[in-house]
């Protein structure tokens, strides 16, 4: 397939993203599995080009004064790609399969149009309906923020320390360039380019286990749950097993780990995860039925951990379309899930234990004020403060980051070079 070729099928996915709003993994799937002259290489540019369209979706729009797929398209070209209106041009000639050449208004505003006097929504690339709340998250900084989020994420990896340093870890990989990552102690990180990052699977540093997916703001709220060798912990919300797997290594396989997630299903990759890693002081508890599978825990965690649920602002660097498919509904269920969870959490946490409560959203409903509506509770929980828990950590330069609107710590591309995150841990008086 010719480049022109590649924009014509990323415009069709587009639309069908546009008239279907599904996840945009399944739309590309569908596409290749009708179009199987499409190689790996032809669908790998075609995703890279989707993916960039909807990073840009609304700034793309509004520099081409329409919100077709095609108009969508081909702002992004110029937003997300740099591309000048004569190189879009010699990409849209109507010829085999190549989309059709440009009118003379999207000539002059691929040449012209600029966001000058745009609002921060557009601007930053983010739903008009959250606008409220990027302001109050981030004040006059909302699109610089936004932007941020819809920027390209780097592939980072960490190092797995109970099979290896992360200097031995950056050896294995040197083929691939990584470098360490600059806040996180036993993070790497590869920079992404326009294509498909690199296929870890395929890498004998991940099959043995010595590095584990993992992006660095992960990492930190791993890291500032300061889990110690001989503890009991419990990760309420497992999932996969991404930040149990990185207690485990904290913990040097000393103590319990006891990983629980409410749907029994996410849990399922674990196993294979655990195996690989060596982590052997993880305990999985499916759940089963009414039966009370953590009965036996209340009282006696000197750790728990919620990963909660919520709407994944802060992971929109990753995962584009989901900004545009997220609605307002979403995020009251998921205010509802966190105060559960928070909740039953509290029935674990033993006398001076500690309570990590952690989500990738930017938005101040689901972090400080679900914290905030917490405390006030429940007198007999304080929050660390920013300085404190970084200490506690062992890493007080991430004191910084403490967050201007209440309790916790505050990570964001645009402040970290992470993806976005919130930090907040709590200890029982």
């Amino acid at each position: 397939m010719t480049p022109a070729a590649h924009v014509s099928a990323a415009i069709e996915i587009l639309d069908d993203l546009a008239q279907r709003r599904r996840p945009a993994a399944e739309a590309l799937k569908d596409w290749g599995a009708s179009h199987r002259f499409a190689g790996s290489k032809d669908r790998a540019a075609i995703a890279s080009l989707v993916f960039d369209a909807l990073r840009k979706a609304a700034s793309a729009a509004w520099i081409m004064g329409a919100d077709s797929p095609r108009a969508r398209m081909l702002g992004a070209l110029r937003e997300a790609r740099g591309m000048d209106a004569a190189a879009i041009a010699a990409l849209c000639t109507g010829e085999r399969h190549a989309p059709s050449p440009l009118t003379d208004d999207e000539r002059a505003r691929l040449e012209t149009a600029t966001l000058d006097g745009a609002p921060d929504h557009v601007r930053g690339d983010y739903p008009e309906w959250l606008a409220e709340r990027f302001a109050a998250a981030f004040g006059d900084r909302a699109a610089e923020e936004g932007a941020a989020l819809a920027a390209r994420a780097p592939v980072d990896l960490r190092a797995n320390i109970l099979k290896g340093s992360r200097e031995q870890a950056l050896a294995k990989l040197s083929h691939l360039n990584p470098q360490p990552t600059p806040l996180s102690p036993i993070g790497l990180r590869i920079e992404a380019g326009q294509g498909r990052g690199p296929a870890l699977s395929a890498e004998t540093a991940y099959v043995k286990g010595f590095v584990e997916p993992q992006d660095e703001a992960s990492q930190l709220a791993s890291l500032l749950c300061a889990a110690a060798p001989g503890e009991q912990v419990l990760d309420l919300c497992a999932g996969g097993g991404g930040k149990a797997l990185a207690l485990a290594g904290q913990m040097h396989n000393k103590g319990q780990l006891y990983a629980y997630d409410a749907d029994g299903r996410r849990l399922m990759p674990i196993h294979e995860r655990l195996e690989r890693a060596g982590a052997r002081n993880i305990q999985v508890r499916q759940p089963k039925g009414q039966a009370d599978v953590l009965a036996d825990l209340e009282g006696r965690c000197d750790l728990v951990l919620i990963d909660a649920p919520c709407t994944g602002t802060g992971t929109w660097r990753r995962h584009p379309d989901a900004k545009w498919r997220l609605a307002p509904g979403a995020l009251e269920l998921r205010l509802k899930e966190q105060a559960a969870l928070l909740e039953q959490a509290v029935r674990f946490v033993k006398i001076g234990g500690r309570l990590a409560y952690v989500t990738c959203s930017l938005l101040r409903d689901e972090n400080e004020e679900q914290v905030a509506a917490f405390l006030a509770g429940h007198s007999q929980f304080s929050a660390l403060s920013g300085a404190v828990a970084t200490e506690k950590a062992g890493l007080p330069e991430l004191a910084r980051f403490a967050s201007p609107h209440g309790a916790g710590l505050r990570f964001s591309p645009a402040t970290s070079g992470t993806d976005g995150f919130y930090v907040c841990v709590m200890q029982r008086g």
